[in-house]
């Protein structure tokens, strides 16, 4: 923890950096949307939102965020990356409408003599020259130094020298990338603290890459050692593993190293839906503050813990980021996580009912593994329906559907004591399923009754593994009985309902035969 809280600024550069990820290229409106809600909702102090010269189409798209921005009052936190050659990257900055340019320059000697085959006093004075070019635009001017990680371990006079050069150049921030993100926090931190120290009259930034998984850790060794700011990415987006997610670098600032951001943290979940719908990268239910299960209790142990005093629960509370904590409902949950969710829901079940939920969910974990409590009012409806009658039981089923072929299904049934085996085709797993139960039903002399009515639905607002309700209107006896099963697969939820409409039947047939019994004596 810092002593004396200090500001530090925030550079977002999903979009220039972030659009180096295989696969990922923004639209101008896209760009435009994304810049918009880093800009005005999340807040972060900076965007870096493309590299100059690059197509007509990226000139359009920062055209369309400096017009708005300027209107906002936000131009001179937009920023473009250039390069240095003679003023083309400046003038193309310009007619974009943009006021800061980022210039790329060599921060190591291998890439200044192999790269461009110059001396550092020659490459100096290339910068200077787009500097000047740069200025006299009016343009503000960053300066990153490519590759400086590897440049300050293999000749940091190198680096001191080029600095030194530049010091009074009028740069507002020298930014330092982990080029390949070789460094160890504790590089980062040393290195830092040498360049600080060295240039105290200096601005520096720390451009962190994710390749060995440290881009955060590195990120806040760079702020321990006095960074004046840090660079990250919406869902680490960036070239190979990416670069910091923005999302864990504001949390950790804030809390490990007790710093002042302006950032607002009930965007953050917003940003990061934007930016995985808008890039096609899809990010990990499990990755830290934005990710769909990271705020979800799947122990009912915790759950219990919870009800009883928040006992598992950190500073990372939901409701910092706008989310709400779930209590997860499998194989795994105890009655605490059904009661926290049957809360939420505003719903009251009697103990015994509790139980017999309960003991459902825990069925239904064993073939999917989570359900949401989307999911919870189907599972009640479902037991609450239920006499649990024992009278048949399926016991395996194996159902198979191709394009343009029957469909077929094979089962093993248990019927009072007695097990049968059966197949069917049909058209369709329910119809084949059916057909191959009403052969073994044939053997004992039953039938199924008429078909009615069949409706299918998932919770409102579910997804594609949302739990399945399935209710069947049968004709029994000239009246309508309906029956009601739910599972993840939405034939097995048929098959649901038509096992129950089974056993309700055959717990029929005994009382009345149980009765005609009793009157004979």
């Amino acid at each position: 923890m810092i002593d004396d809280a200090r500001y530090i600024q925030i550079l977002d550069t999903t979009l220039r950096d972030g659009e180096q990820t295989q696969g990922v290229s923004f639209s101008a409106e896209e760009k435009a949307s994304i810049a918009r809600v880093l800009l005005e909702s999340v807040r972060v102090d900076r965007i870096e939102v493309a590299s100059a010269r690059v197509s007509a189409g990226e000139l359009e798209a920062v055209a369309q965020i400096t017009d708005w921005a300027a209107g906002a009052g936000l131009l001179e936190r937009v920023e473009v990356l250039g390069f240095v050659d003679r003023g083309a990257s400046v003038g193309w900055i310009r007619e974009a409408g943009g006021r800061v340019i980022n210039l790329l320059a060599k921060g190591s000697e291998k890439h200044c003599r192999g790269q461009l085959g110059k001396t550092l006093e020659e490459h100096v004075r290339d910068v200077r020259e787009t500097i000047d070019h740069a200025q006299g635009a009016g343009l503000g001017v960053n300066l990153y130094l490519e590759d400086w990680s590897n440049g300050y371990r293999d000749n940091p006079a190198y680096v001191f020298d080029f600095v030194e050069r530049l010091a009074d150049a009028g740069i507002a921030h020298f930014m330092l990338p982990d080029t390949l993100g070789v460094m160890t926090p504790e590089q980062v931190r040393a290195a830092i603290a040498d360049m600080v120290g060295r240039f105290p009259g200096l601005a520096f930034d720390f451009h962190p890459h994710n390749d060995y998984g440290l881009a955060t850790a590195n990120v806040l060794a760079a702020a321990m050692a006095g960074a004046a700011a840090v660079h990250c990415t919406v869902n680490c987006l960036g070239e190979r593993a990416g670069n910091a997610s923005l999302a864990e670098v504001v949390v950790n600032l804030r809390d490990q190293l007790g710093l002042d951001l302006g950032v607002d943290e009930s965007h953050l979940a917003r940003a990061s839906e934007l930016v995985e719908a808008f890039s096609g990268k899809r990010i990990a239910d499990n990755a830290p503050i934005v990710g769909a299960d990271v705020f979800t209790q799947t122990a009912g142990i915790h759950a219990d813990g919870d009800k009883k005093g928040c006992l598992y629960q950190t500073r990372l509370s939901p409701e910092r980021f706008a989310r709400r904590r779930r209590y997860a409902l499998g194989k795994l949950a105890g009655k605490a996580s059904l009661l926290k969710n049957l809360e939420w829901l505003d719903i009251r079940l009697s103990e015994e009912n509790q139980l017999k939920v309960l003991r459902r969910i825990v069925e239904l974990g064993d073939s999917k593994k989570v359900m949401t409590v989307e999911d919870l009012p189907f599972i009640i409806a479902e037991v609450l329906d239920s006499n649990d009658y024992n009278h048949a039981e399926l016991l395996a089923c194996s159902i198979s559907s191709s394009l343009d072929l029957e469909s077929t299904a094979s089962l093993r049934l248990r019927l009072g004591e007695e097990c049968f085996v059966g197949s069917g085709s049909g058209n369709g797993g329910f119809d084949a399923f059916n057909n191959a139960l009403a052969k073994v039903l044939k053997r004992r002399g039953l039938t199924l009754p008429p078909l009615l009515d069949f409706e299918v639905r998932i919770p409102k607002g579910g997804r594609t593994d949302a739990l399945t309700e399935c209710s069947i209107t049968w004709q029994v006896d000239g009246s309508e009985l309906k029956t009601r099963g739910v599972h993840a697969n939405q034939v097995f939820a048929a098959i649901g309902a038509t096992m129950r409409l089974l056993n309700i039947l055959l717990h029929r047939a005994m009382t009345d035969a149980q009765r005609g019994a009793e009157s004979a004596a």
